[in-house]
């Protein structure tokens, strides 16, 4: 149960940064309004890891470089929703997105990349993902 209160928490949470920031971006410019909430976004993470948290740094060591990578992925979504949310505005945005996880999800559960345990697709997934695609044609419309 906590694991859906936390994804439901997060899914909020995404919408409502998308929204204030492409408010941002309005004034200040999209990378602007990126860098200022990439940034806020680490002071409050490095806060909570230092007082929070144990604050250990010796565990960075065990990730793979590549995967320290992620978080400059943060910069590419948040341009790629503010744009769209510019462009599509926030329901289409957020339905797209929602479709974009969900897709690359069940390729990663399906392939078991990044060392996830791979997970056999069955047809109510297929289902599922064409009635959410569905679901965003019928917003559209």
């Amino acid at each position: 149960m906590k694991g859906i209160l936390f994804a439901f928490l997060g899914g909020a949470f995404i919408t409502l940064q998308g929204v204030a920031i492409t408010r941002i971006s309005q004034d200040i410019g999209t990378w602007q309004a990126a860098t200022i909430t990439q940034l806020t976004g680490f002071l409050l993470a490095l806060f909570i890891l230092l007082f929070v948290r144990d604050g250990t740094w010796q565990r960075f060591k065990r990730v793979k470089p590549l995967y320290l990578t992620g978080g400059a992925l943060g910069a590419i979504i948040i341009f790629s929703n503010v744009f769209a949310i510019q462009h599509t505005g926030v329901t289409n945005t957020v339905s797209a997105v929602l479709i974009a996880q969900l897709c690359l999800a069940f390729l990663i559960d399906s392939t078991g990349w990044f060392g996830v345990a791979k997970q056999k697709m069955k047809w109510p997934q297929f289902i599922g993902i064409g009635m959410m695609i569905a679901g965003v044609v019928i917003l559209r419309l």
